[in-house]
């Protein structure tokens, strides 16, 4: 749907719509903001919002030094760590801030989807013991190691080369592989001598593990194609078997935020920077402490694309024991959405801060894959494992509207303790395996955190994104099997 020019009334008195699906609170509305706040969403996800701090935080971001233009919270969007989960600003270079909850302790958590060729009509029999292979091969749970355990020297590698060096010298993947990846796989800022020991320690054996929480792989089937030319040029068809890895940068991650944190929490008077929430904690970008966060944010965040490149080997391991080894499942994208980059918006050099969200750049873009370029990058927003996940492709218009980004899934309604109190967890998986979902999860308490009831409505989601001019949806994916970490 093309954005119209029709306005309707405002959700509350001091929050307006501004665009289709766009709403927005002016600098008005507190003396501190800088710039305004705006927030893609219809009004009842505005109303899901105003039940957490979300707002309230999004309203603090625009405070930040350096901001430009706005701070945007994505459909998505619920209360985070400083930054709302679903925010999104930049900050002008080359002194405007870096924060590390601008970005979050799972320092490039990101999806990536693989297109398997397979109808699932001719290999649904099979779709348990694929997922009873999946859980065999994958460590899953906080703190788990994997099969895979790195030297100093190679996880060095990993930090500054990222998915190249995986590829081409652990022999896990295939260089076409790395053309389908966001930044190729690697971030050229990163420097692993800013990265702790703790931190190296915490990461060396988790190479090829999902984690907890809301991390899982999912095999999907393609309900539906909703733009045949994109889909085509993504190689997905109707019926199709697809997978989603969502996963990130372990506990490496973790302790290199938590590292930076402590540090620019010492640094803020040094830079003369006072802050409305200390979880805002930030350093000038052109600092010692900014430049030393940003090299290890990007450490981070190749260990992370890095985790997601052995899981995806993993993967087509698993497919080849089961169907057969001519079967290798295809990457379709990779995206990070916790994450800061440096990009270009009307000739100003920014950092662009995504906590939980992706980048949603449109056609010609010269940082896609030439196979995208002609319609945009694949935008993936998964819902939760009883539901639809959505592949969109960005638009050009996501540049004014969001600084080209998008949300990153359907975005918590309900905290995990309140799901837990709410949900039976062996109820819960009786419900899904009597809908023909696969569930491969050790714990029921945590299948009940992650409860399809705790999630917003990701096709209600879906229709913002699309109507704000952010994205337009491609495909619609339902699983039929789900390895929870």
């Amino acid at each position: 749907m093309e954005p119209s020019a029709e306005v309707q009334p405002p959700v509350t008195p001091r929050l307006r719509q501004v665009g289709p699906a766009l709403y927005e609170l002016d600098r008005s509305f507190r003396e501190d903001m800088l710039v305004p706040a705006r927030i893609v969403a219809d009004e009842e996800l505005l109303r899901q919002m105003a039940r957490d701090r979300s707002i309230a935080q999004l309203v603090n971001v625009t405070t930040l030094p350096g901001i430009q233009d706005f701070a945007i919270g994505m459909p998505d969007m619920h209360e985070g760590y400083g930054f709302p989960v679903g925010g999104v600003a930049g900050t002008l270079l080359p002194d405007g801030v870096i924060s590390p909850g601008g970005i979050g302790f799972d320092i490039n958590c990101g999806v990536r989807l693989l297109s398997t060729g397979l109808l699932h009509d001719d290999v649904k029999d099979l779709i348990p013991e694929l997922a009873h292979d999946l859980a065999r091969s994958v460590p899953t749970g906080f703190g788990r190691h994997g099969r895979l355990a790195l030297g100093p020297a190679q996880v060095d590698r990993v930090l500054t080369e990222g998915v190249p060096y995986v590829v081409r010298e652990l022999r896990m993947g295939l260089e076409e592989d790395l053309r389908h990846i966001e930044s190729g796989g690697y971030l050229p800022g990163a420097e692993a001598a800013y990265v702790s020991v703790r931190a190296r320690e915490r990461g060396h054996d988790q190479l090829g593990t999902l984690g907890g929480g809301n991390h899982f792989i999912e095999v999907q089937r393609v309900d539906r194609i909703l733009d045949a030319e994109a889909a085509a040029d993504f190689g997905l068809f109707e019926g199709e078997v697809t997978v989603l890895i969502h996963t990130g940068s372990r506990g490496l991650g973790h302790q290199v935020c938590t590292d930076a944190v402590r540090e620019m929490d010492r640094a803020l008077s040094r830079a003369g920077i006072r802050l409305v929430d200390r979880q805002l904690a930030c350093a000038p970008f052109s600092s010692p402490e900014g430049q030393a966060y940003y090299a290890s944010m990007c450490a981070a965040a190749n260990f992370a694309w890095s985790n997601r490149q052995v899981l995806t080997h993993r993967v087509r391991e698993v497919f080849g024991r089961r169907l057969g080894a001519e079967v290798q499942p295809r990457i379709v994208y990779d995206v990070a959405h916790n994450i800061a980059k440096v990009e270009t918006y009307g000739g100003r050099r920014l950092c662009v801060h995504r906590k939980g969200a992706t980048r949603a750049f449109g056609p010609g873009n010269p940082e896609l894959p030439e196979a995208w370029r002609k319609v945009g990058q694949p935008v993936f927003i998964p819902g939760s494992m009883g539901t639809s996940s959505f592949v969109l492709a960005g638009r050009s218009e996501s540049q004014s509207v969001s600084f080209s980004s998008a949300c990153h899934g359907a975005g918590r309604q309900m905290s995990r303790a309140a799901a837990k109190r709410e949900v039976v967890g062996a109820e819960l998986r009786k419900a899904l395996n009597a809908r023909g979902i696969v569930v491969e999860c050790p714990s029921n308490a945590e299948l009940a955190e992650e409860a399809p009831t705790a999630y917003k409505d990701v096709e209600r989601v879906v229709d913002a994104v699309d109507t704000a001019g952010i994205a337009r949806k491609v495909a619609r994916l339902v699983p039929v099997a789900v390895l929870k970490g």
